[in-house]
Parts: structure tokens; sequence; C-alpha cells
């Protein structure tokens, strides 16, 4: 009897992975240097910048005497209110040498500070009490809000020193710990008083919060704008998706507006080169879909069903 006949060998299945090109691991590197380089290079700069600004922070404006006997005063910017024009200064005080006792914390006499004419008030110490910090008002000049970030101001802050009904020297050390401005002090030669030109400016991170906050209004008015030319265009109709997100961005938008940092009034820069302009955008955009959706959706409406054509 033969052999049956060997079954015939059955067929490998196919690879499915065969037809596929496979992506090599190089052909990424040429797109994520550039990212790891841009990466390097932005947090390099916001490094720089930031290490610059701390530094700005950090420095002290000295002048007025260096005579051994003398009455230091420590001024430091704790706030700066544009809305009030006015800014918050502590002010610590020491007599050095023969013009204080137990090492600077009370004056040997009655000790009286002389402030400029924008410092709301003097400074008045009894002799042989101990001196505290406090806490003056200085008005700030040529400037306006309106400017917002873009705002500058002045003003002129002096000390003298009175002590025993007798002036003394002053040397006076000038700070500013408000990270929202940026303090620069110019020293103004007064023999024995102590005296500094001050400039208020928005400080280098808040102006870039600012510009970029314009920049992102831009970007979503022209993402909703030509959202709203492709709807209209093809006569898509109300797609309730799209017009929620722009609904969504309209009411984001000032909710955003509203984190710029040191509560701008409306009506400043930022809102005339960005701000209204997108809101009225995304506003005309959205009526816009709306309308066109509705003419739409009637105008099928009123077009005639197609008859069914009958097979044989």
């Amino acid at each position: 009897m033969a052999a049956p006949p060997d079954p015939p060998p059955e067929a490998a299945a196919p690879d499915p992975s065969a037809g596929r090109p496979r992506r090599s691991r190089a052909s990424l590197l040429p797109v994520l240097l550039p990212i790891a380089l841009l990466i390097v290079v932005a947090v390099a700069v916001g490094s720089w910048l930031q290490f610059a600004e701390r530094e700005a922070v950090d420095t002290v404006h000295t002048v007025g005497s260096g005579a051994p006997d003398r009455v230091d005063v420590e001024a430091a910017v704790q706030r700066v209110d544009a809305t009030a024009r006015e800014l918050l200064l502590r002010v610590w005080v020491t007599p050095r040498g023969r013009l204080g006792e137990a090492d600077g914390g009370a004056p040997v006499a009655d000790l009286t500070l002389q402030t400029s004419g924008s410092t709301l008030g003097d400074l008045e110490f009894a002799a042989q009490e101990r001196i505290a910090t406090r806490d003056v008002k200085v008005a700030i000049s040529g400037g306006s809000v309106s400017d917002y970030p873009f705002d500058t101001y002045r003003t002129d802050i002096a000390f003298r020193a009175q002590l025993g009904g007798r002036q003394v020297p002053v040397r006076l050390l000038f700070s500013n710990n408000d990270t929202l401005f940026a303090v620069s002090a110019e020293p103004a030669p007064a023999g024995q008083d102590g005296i500094v030109a001050v400039s208020v400016d928005r400080s280098g991170s808040l102006l870039v919060f600012a510009v970029f906050m314009m920049v992102v209004m831009w970007a979503l008015a022209a993402a909703v704008l030509l959202g709203s030319w492709y709807l209209t265009t093809r006569g898509e109709g109300l797609v309730w998706p799209a017009l929620s997100w722009m609904a969504a961005t309209l009411f984001a938008l000032a909710a955003f507006r509203n984190t710029a940092p040191g509560s701008p009034p409306i009506g400043c820069v930022l809102d005339w080169c960005a701000f209204l302009w997108a809101e009225t955008v995304i506003a005309l955009c959205l009526t816009v879909v709306v309308v066109t959706g509705v003419r739409s959706i009637l105008r099928r409406a009123e077009e005639p069903e197609e008859p069914l054509e009958q097979t044989a």
C-alpha cells in the first residue's frame, strides 16, 4: 500500500511590519537637536535676565557724608502705587559715633529728620529712646498709569538731620524691594544732606510679560478669525463645538487680561493695543458665524427635496 503524500508546507504568516518603512532613530536627530538648542538658549537668556534683575534689586545706592559722627538713613522702597502716584518708603535711622548710644540704637539728643517736599512728613526721635523703623509715603510725578506697561515716574528723596538743634552729617543708603518696578537713583551732591533723584519704571519681567500678553491676545483673535472664515465659506451651518470655543475665548481673554501684574486700569496701552481690539474681533466673528449658520440652515430647509428615482 502506497504511503500517503506529504502535506504541503504551510505558508508562513506575513509579517505585518514587513511592508512598513522603519523609521531610523538617526532621522530624529535633525529635529531634536534644534529643539534642544532652542531650549538651552531660552533657559540661558532667561537666567541671565533674572540674574541682572536680581542684581538691580540688590543694589544699594550710597550718597552723603562719610564722617565718623553721622546719621545713617537706610531707605528702601517697599511698594509703588502708580494709581495713587506715591511710593512707600521704609526708613531705618542709625546715629553713628558720638551721635548715638547703645550701638546706634538711640540718639544722644532729640533727633529730627527733615525730608524733601515730596515726602509726606518729617521724622522725629526722642533722646535716649530706641529708634524704630518708620514708613513714609513719597509722592511721585512725571508719568501716567494709563501708559502701562511703559509708564515712568520720578521724584526726589532728601534727608537733613538735626541733633539737639544743630545740623549733623547724613549718609543715605537707598534701595528697592518692589519687584514690579525698577528704581534707579542718581546721587546729588548736597554737603551734609543725603539727596537722590529717583526714577521709577516697570521692571523688565513685568514688561516682557505684558508684551507677551498682547501677542497672545492678537494670536487668539487671529485664530478665531481664521476659524470663522472657514465656517462661513464652507457653509457648515451651526457647528456648536466651534461656537463654544469662540465664546470661551471671548470670556477667557477678559480673565487673562485681569492677570496682568500691577492691576492696570481699563484704558491703558495694554487695552488699546491688544485687548479691546481682540475682544472686538472675536465678538464680531462669533456673530457672523451664527448669522451665516442660521441663514445656511434656513436656505437648506426651503430647498425642495429631490424626488427619488423609481427603479424598474
